[in-house]
């Protein structure tokens, strides 16, 4: 008898350390999650280049070399996004078509929508800093960008 209690008090306290395991994990995970602030948004402005695409299964893309970047222009949490190809003497060209959009927040996380003739989505801005920045749709793909550097070869 003295056995089989030892036995159900160790595997009792095997539950409690994997519960803590578990418990303290998905803290540190949601702890590590960046807070957006509203003084953050003006860091979207500029040229952004797509580093890696990250898919739901934990597969992912990476982009060494980029022909397109993206150039964000953000006031007042309105803009646009608009897709630009750098070119050799330090200017952009584009095929004219803006993707207007806005900034909006929604119990503490930020949200992009987007809107074009085509349709309308929105992207949560998961991370951003001056010379990163993390979005993910709502198939949770998650788009991570680097501040791009335009180039001259004047």
């Amino acid at each position: 008898m003295i056995l089989k209690k030892s036995t159900h008090n160790q595997l009792f306290m095997k539950k409690i350390k994997v519960f803590s395991f578990v418990f303290l994990s998905i803290l540190v995970l949601y702890s590590c999650k960046q807070k957006i602030n509203p003084s953050d948004i003006s860091k979207l402005n500029g040229y952004w280049e797509i580093q890696k695409v990250i898919l739901p299964d934990g597969s992912y893309k990476e982009y060494k070399i980029n022909e397109t970047i993206d150039y964000f222009l953000v006031k007042n949490n309105n803009g646009f996004r608009q897709k630009v190809m750098p070119q050799l003497n330090g200017t952009c060209t584009t095929n004219g078509i803006k993707e207007n959009l806005s900034i909006q927040a929604e119990k503490g996380v930020y949200y992009m929508l987007y809107t074009t003739s085509y349709g309308k989505w929105k992207e949560e801005l998961v991370k951003i800093e001056d010379s990163v920045l993390v979005v993910k749709n709502k198939d949770d793909i998650e788009y991570q960008y680097k501040k791009a550097k335009l180039f001259s070869l004047k």
